[in-house]
């Protein structure tokens, strides 16, 4: 098998995928498991390799983010049966306002937040920025969601603790304190101005609600994955109408006379970030504490908080409406962890083919402009392996001996690395299913919000990295 035939049968395969769900809709499910089949078969796997990076490739990413996931959309559905995310839209829009209210949430994300691993963060995150894009005015659901995506992923590879932005660091040997520092200096002013370049283009016609959005009748109510279970729907706009604790206690029979704090509603989720973000800490400065460890664990501390949101839940709004939400949230998350899966399907398949060590070995590290150089590598491996950390860690380890040849600091090139891995984020990715089985978008809604904004502060950051480069070595 050449490596133009496998390169070939790679770009058919995943423009196949996308013109299968956007233009023919065919399902999601069955759309990557066709791509994912059609390449392993015509790119030397064989059918044992097939089936074998199919089932493996599903396997591995429930493995990683399956309980975190499902323990998650759980804790949403209670929090959204509560009206604890209804009350805490209002408080934000109180003291933000709706204009400065999508930049607050881009800049809080990618940074203050980097220490909650992503699928987490994307499951807590997702069902606030769509519950406040339907109160800040025009074309407010894609302004929130693309405020949300950016900061996700540019915090994620340029911010540490940031999965990404760690691994970076380590494969260039960029101390800890640099990397943060640098990363701050680039990641808040390209958050800001992606944000800003997205809010006018959305607020200028970029948007069709029938089309970008799911209906209301395809929507799945409790923890705000709406349209989870018709990931193609379209026509109509969603229902935004939530329920408040007094209306839900009387659904269910139950009588309240005040509504619990909104504090204490959020404590136990809020109590699951800190453990987590504990947990990264003691990971960074090398501490290991066995229990600490345990309890800090994403799978752990999010488990401690689903207990306590369902006693608090309880408490808010009796038994029977708990357990209706608890049963919404296991429907929903069944439906969403399928979708990630078999993305996990096609992306192990792609890896499997060896893709990456094609790409790789078309690049040298002798070229000019190197800073651009890594950017447009890892920009193509992204759009051809569809992992953010390995298109990153390939394109900065292609370039890193290039560094101390030119004098140019390695946190530069993995600055540059992650900003082009954030180019076209598509459906070989995991999160972006998880991010349209969460916002109640179709998938052509989903390509705008996440894909094309992301694509923007991928293209923003580097304009932002090259000149302070040459201004600070």
């Amino acid at each position: 098998m050449t490596n133009s035939l496998i390169l070939l049968n790679t770009a058919f395969a995943i423009l196949a995928a996308v013109l299968m769900i956007t233009r023919f809709r065919v399902n999601p499910v069955i759309a990557l498991l066709l791509s994912s089949s059609y390449l392993g078969m015509t790119s030397g796997l064989g059918v044992d390799g097939t089936i074998e990076a199919i089932t493996r490739g599903f396997g591995d990413l429930m493995a990683e983010i399956g309980l975190l996931v499902a323990f998650g959309v759980l804790a949403g559905s209670l929090l959204q049966r509560s009206g604890a995310i209804e009350r805490l839209i209002e408080a934000l829009l109180k003291r933000i306002g709706p204009k400065r209210m999508p930049y607050a949430l881009s800049v809080s994300v990618a940074t203050v937040l980097q220490s909650i691993f992503l699928d987490v963060l994307v499951v807590i995150v997702a069902p606030l920025a769509r519950g406040l894009g339907v109160r800040i005015g025009k074309a407010g659901t894609p302004r929130m969601i693309s405020a949300m995506a950016i900061g996700m992923e540019v915090g994620v590879v340029m911010v540490v603790p940031g999965i990404a932005a760690l691994a970076l660091a380590g494969v260039l040997g960029v101390p800890l304190g640099t990397m943060l520092s640098l990363g701050l200096l680039v990641a808040v002013p390209t958050t800001v101005i992606s944000v800003a370049i997205m809010q006018f283009v959305f607020r200028h016609g970029w948007w069709d609600e029938t089309k970008d959005e799911l209906p209301a009748s395809a929507a799945i109510t409790g923890s705000g994955t709406e349209g989870a279970s018709d990931p193609l729907g379209s026509g109509g706009a969603r229902s935004t109408k939530s329920v408040a604790p007094s209306a839900v206690a009387s659904e269910a029979g139950v009588t309240t006379t005040s509504r619990p704090p909104l504090l204490l509603l959020f404590a136990p989720v809020l109590g699951a970030l800190v453990l987590i973000a504990t947990g990264a800490s003691l990971d960074v400065v090398g501490l290991e504490i066995a229990p600490l460890a345990f309890v800090c664990d994403p799978v752990i501390a999010l488990l401690v908080g689903l207990i306590g949101t369902i006693l608090v839940t309880r408490r808010a709004v009796g038994k029977a409406a708990m357990d209706e939400a608890l049963g919404n949230g296991f429907r929903e998350s069944g439906q969403i962890l399928i979708l990630n899966g078999v993305g996990g399907s096609l992306a192990l398949t792609i890896e499997n083919i060896g893709l990456g060590d094609i790409l790789g070995r078309h690049f040298s590290a002798s070229t000019a402009f190197p800073l651009l150089m890594v950017w447009v590598i890892a920009a193509i491996l992204h759009v051809a392996v569809g992992s953010v950390s390995i298109s990153a860690i390939t394109a900065a380890g292609i370039l890193a001996p290039l560094a101390p040849v030119i004098g140019l600091d390695a946190v530069w090139i993995a600055l540059a690395a992650g900003a082009g891995s954030l180019l076209t984020i598509h459906v070989t990715s995991n999160t972006f299913w998880l991010l349209q089985s969460l916002t109640g978008l179709t998938t052509r809604g989903t390509l705008k919000t996440f894909s094309a904004s992301v694509s923007v502060a991928s293209v923003v950051a580097i304009a932002v990295i090259v000149p302070l480069s040459m201004v600070l070595g």
